[in-house]
């Protein structure tokens, strides 16, 4: 098994990166039990959550799950801090008032006494990131985090809080989980050059773009019952599933098909063994899903591919949008 530094921490993790945002909804308890039990059997060592996903549960299921077998100092686990837990109006945002209050409500709630990698979800476009730097960096100091990161922020605020960091002699983040995918790899024109740069581990989201790069639709406009994007805001949906997308779903299946793998599987072995690139993060809403995972663990993509995904999507280009979620992000995908 490839254990990767997670940053300049120098802790170790998988190479893949369990995600958890369909537990407690979705995924049934009993199920997500049995997801976590055979990632970790199979070396996953590296759990994703955030307090948001289903209002808590997705951490409760987590933490009693880690206390019941006695797993958690098995694994490095990480949740995060950002979106609305309340109807107030400080139950949200990257201000010290929330993050205090959530760290100990996400402590609670994953029966832990500290969290080894706590990320804000969003980055903070109210304030100064040097408050919320601050909160961050006094967890740490109180023993209830370990480490800190960012997620879904543009380079410049990325660099702008190492600099704060660095400034005030703060704790620094030490990762940044952006989208990324052979659908969307605009992050490898400034933050994937940054985080290389400055030692941050890249914990990428979305490497299936959402079921496309799987084969999961097969035209624009449709989407099966029960698929995310038919959960998700038609708006959303329509710049993610695009015609451009879906042609590069099916040039990756028929590569996938000569190469005795899945779609799926190839899809996430290329993000897997991209320059920057830590740990994909992986959300299986089945055991069957996490099972096609598991086997690209201990394979490497070959160079000889590579020129066949670049000629599909051209480096640091788009042809579908997964950064349409994100406030800062402007620009918008024409395919």
């Amino acid at each position: 098994m490839e254990y990767r530094r997670l940053g300049r921490s120098g802790v170790l993790v998988s190479p893949l990166c369990l995600g958890t945002i369909d537990f407690g909804g979705l995924t049934s308890e009993e199920d997500s039990f049995a997801i976590m039990q055979k990632a970790v059997d199979g070396g996953i060592n590296f759990l994703d959550t955030a307090n948001v996903y289903n209002h808590g549960e997705g951490e409760r299921v987590i933490g009693k799950f880690l206390k019941s077998r006695n797993l958690r100092d098995q694994v490095v686990l990480a949740t995060k801090v950002f979106g609305r837990m309340g109807e107030g109006p400080n139950d949200g945002g990257g201000t010290r008032y929330h993050i205090i209050k959530a760290c100990e409500d996400s402590l609670r709630r994953l029966q832990t006494d500290h969290i080894d990698l706590y990320q804000l979800h969003r980055p903070p476009m109210t304030h100064s990131q040097e408050e919320t730097l601050r909160a961050f960096d006094d967890l740490i100091r109180a023993g209830k985090v370990r480490y800190m990161g960012c997620s879904t922020h543009p380079a410049w605020m990325v660099m702008e809080a190492l600099s704060i960091s660095e400034n005030y002699g703060l704790n620094h983040y030490i990762s940044e989980q952006p989208p990324y995918n052979l659908l969307d790899r605009r992050i490898e024109n400034e933050l994937v050059p940054l985080c290389q740069k400055h030692d941050l581990a890249i914990i990428s989201y979305s490497p299936l773009a959402a079921g496309i790069l799987a084969g999961r639709y097969g035209q624009t406009g449709t989407y099966p019952e029960g698929s995310r994007a038919h959960r998700w805001d038609k708006t959303l949906s329509a710049s993610r599933i695009t015609q451009r997308g879906i042609d590069v779903a099916s040039a990756v299946d028929r590569m996938a098909r000569e190469r005795g793998l899945t779609a799926s599987q190839l899809a996430l072995l290329w993000t897997k063994d991209q320059p920057g690139i830590t740990a994909p993060i992986i959300g299986p809403r089945t055991l069957a899903h996490l099972e096609d995972a598991l086997v690209i663990m201990d394979r490497t993509l070959e160079d000889a591919d590579r020129p066949l995904f670049d000629e599909l999507v051209h480096p640091g280009n788009a042809v579908s949008d997964f950064h349409n979620s994100n406030e800062w992000m402007k620009a918008r995908v024409v395919s």
